[in-house]
């Protein structure tokens, strides 16, 4: 760290850089089993009523158990505004399944209206999600527009489609400059620079590697094949059978680990290209990590019939956020006073707007 984030520094001025701030997250797997059991137990019973409350404990654990600068986050949301979010998606999910038993065209005529829907629910239910977060007493925020967002969740995806998935790094691209730079902590604004090629070599690079390894596999059990191939009748029969079925499950457990090396690369690539003001933040998330925690998590799940799922979850959240860095540009009370000077005001009048969450 360079000395411009050293503590003895702090005292030249009252607007002195302060030092380099980690992410904490102080959630036990313990603590949030009885949170999740419970949830879950009440969500079946309640036919998925209880689901939105659910998903407020959950948020509130997580938020409340995140912390940076010595200081945790809260969340705010209303279960009941949830509810009504869940309610529109079933309504929308049931319309749209029952419209196509009914003839194909009003089946294409629901899907065009569930297609157009779709971008301002995201909207909205981003407004909500941030409006309902705050840190040090002062809300998060986002602003956007409608016209942006189905132009990033609807034009861009159909695009994206159109040339067979040639897109899809310059969609993602788009869409996390949507998200990051129109939201805000208080008077604050966030502001994302991450380029398309940056996108475009991140996606390559987990391309690569995925089918560097899918060609290892090939080859290696290619070879043990024609080793079979040339054994005596029986032998290579059960032979090629084994073989076979063991080549799957390397493959199937390889594209697998594919999801724990996309989730670092793009975690690392989003925030280490997103700040807050003047303010950057760095994440150093190690694939080779998340695998074993990806890994062993899916063991540990499968050997218990599902009860080590809260555990997993809190391992997998302890090491992303404890990855993350918050590199402030000046003194970083200084700057949340100044927040919550000029972000108060703005905030009000917001959550009569702010009414439903689709939970996307």
């Amino acid at each position: 760290m360079t000395s411009a984030f050293e503590f003895g520094q702090q005292d030249a001025s009252p607007l002195a850089v302060s030092p380099s701030q980690a992410f904490t997250f102080s959630g036990r797997g313990s603590e949030y089993f009885r949170i999740w059991i419970v949830n879950l137990l009440l969500s079946i019973i309640t036919l998925g009523i209880y689901s939105a409350w659910a998903k407020v404990r959950r948020l509130r654990y997580f938020y409340s158990n995140t912390a940076v600068a010595g200081t945790s986050f809260d969340y705010h949301g209303n279960p009941v505004a949830i509810l009504k979010g869940r309610i529109i998606a079933v309504v929308l999910l049931v319309a749209y399944n029952f419209a196509f038993q009914v003839n194909a065209l009003v089946g294409f005529i629901v899907m065009v209206a569930f297609a157009v829907a779709i971008p301002w629910l995201i909207w909205r239910s981003l407004q909500f999600k941030m409006y309902n977060s705050s840190y040090r007493g002062i809300r998060f925020g986002f602003k956007g527009n409608a016209k942006t967002a189905y132009v990033v969740y609807l034009l861009l995806p159909v695009l994206t489609v159109l040339t067979l998935y040639f897109l899809t790094p310059f969609t993602h691209q788009r869409i996390k400059r949507f998200q990051h730079s129109e939201a805000r902590f208080g008077s604050t604004h966030f502001s994302f620079d991450g380029s398309v090629g940056s996108f475009y070599k991140t996606y390559l690079l987990g391309l690569g590697i995925c089918i560097a390894g899918l060609v290892v596999i090939l080859f290696g059990f290619g070879s043990t094949l024609t080793v079979l191939a040339h054994g005596g009748i029986a032998s290579a029969t059960a032979g090629l059978v084994f073989s076979l079925i063991l080549m799957g499950f390397v493959i199937y457990a390889w594209l697998f680990l594919m999801y724990p090396l996309f989730l670092t690369l793009l975690q690392n690539l989003i925030w280490n290209h997103t700040r807050l003001g003047e303010h950057r933040f760095t994440s150093q998330m190690r694939w080779g990590r998340m695998m074993f925690i990806t890994f062993t998590n899916i063991l540990a799940i499968i050997c218990t019939l599902g009860l080590f799922t809260p555990f997993a979850q809190i391992r997998s959240m302890r090491y992303r956020i404890e990855s993350m860095t918050l590199l402030p540009a000046s003194n970083l009370d200084e700057f949340v006073a100044d927040a919550e000077a000029h972000g108060s005001a703005t905030s009000e009048g917001m959550a009569d707007l702010l009414d439903f969450d689709m939970s996307l």
